[in-house]
């Protein structure tokens, strides 16, 4: 769980980013469409994949790599650039089984359509390390039971809502694959749907800062360490939006740290901590300059 001082600070945040939207929707939904890439190499590189952000913008913008890929890894990218734009591009989608199962079918197009767009049912056991997903004849219950859940909860902060069913929907592993990339995609439908901008879950430090949380839940169904890293990458979020709008200038980190007789490590801290308004752009940490 996040503390009092947090939730102050993100109502703040959120209070501020709304008026400034006001007259700006069209170049904050221009802005969720430019950071596509980004979300999408980062999601696909949790899973392991090989391409690098740089050759998830090429392959979105159509071009062809350099260098030989599994044909896979393309349209791992293709596709989840697909279903990322479809819920950009709307202000809210009623979270359902029959949206999840639809955007999972686009997921796996040309993948594996042989188990796009269901849940795992029959022997379709799976395993992700230690973790063995749920009993595939109760994945459709489970799942039925945990959007009825969420669409139903109105007493838990909404980042807590948000997380436990992050958790959950992790822990029921529902499809044989695209179930990690999916449920990453599914955050941000749900923070559109509260009217909030959209986070990035970063590869890297995934194994402390995100893998390690479903260890812990699977143990102690303890689902704190997930809204608090929600709450940071929802921070991060809102101070680049509010930057973007209203800074003269935006420069690198590293560089305002100099300007500010400022340790580069220091500012580094402070940044991952959202104690200053920094952000990320192709992971690199941007601050407004004055």
């Amino acid at each position: 769980m996040i503390n009092q001082t947090t939730k102050d600070k993100i109502e703040a945040l959120h209070k501020q980013y709304l008026e400034l939207a006001k007259g700006n929707e069209l170049l904050l939904r221009e802005l969720a469409f430019a950071e596509i890439p980004e979300m999408v190499y980062n999601s696909n590189a949790i899973e392991n994949s090989t391409l690098t952000l740089e050759d998830t913008e090429k392959i979105l913008a159509g071009g062809t790599l350099d260098r030989k890929v599994n044909v896979r890894e393309i349209y791992e990218a293709k596709n989840l650039a697909s279903i990322t734009e479809t819920i950009l591009d709307k202000d809210k989608y009623p979270l359902t089984v029959n949206l999840i199962t639809g955007l999972h079918k686009t997921l796996l197009t040309h993948i594996e359509e042989q188990i796009a767009g269901r849940f795992r049912s029959g022997k379709e056991w799976v395993r992700v390390g230690n973790h063995l997903g749920a009993n595939p004849q109760f994945v459709s219950t489970l799942m039925q039971e945990l959007v009825d859940s969420y669409n139903q909860n109105r007493d838990w902060f909404f980042l807590d809502a948000i997380a436990h069913f992050h958790a959950e929907f992790e822990t029921i592993h529902p499809f044989v694959d695209g179930n990690g990339r999916l449920g990453r995609l599914l955050i941000n439908l749900q923070l559109m749907n509260a009217g909030f901008p959209p986070i990035i879950i970063q590869n890297k430090n995934k194994h402390t800062d995100y893998y390690s949380l479903f260890t812990k839940y699977q143990s102690t169904l303890k689902f704190g360490g997930f809204t608090k890293l929600f709450a940071l990458l929802l921070i991060e979020s809102l101070h680049k939006r509010i930057t973007l709008l209203t800074a003269k200038k935006i420069i690198p980190l590293s560089v305002w740290a100099s300007k500010n007789n400022i340790k580069a490590n220091v500012a580094a801290n402070k940044a991952k901590r959202q104690t200053i308004a920094a952000f990320r752009l192709r992971e690199k940490w941007m601050i407004a300059e004055e």
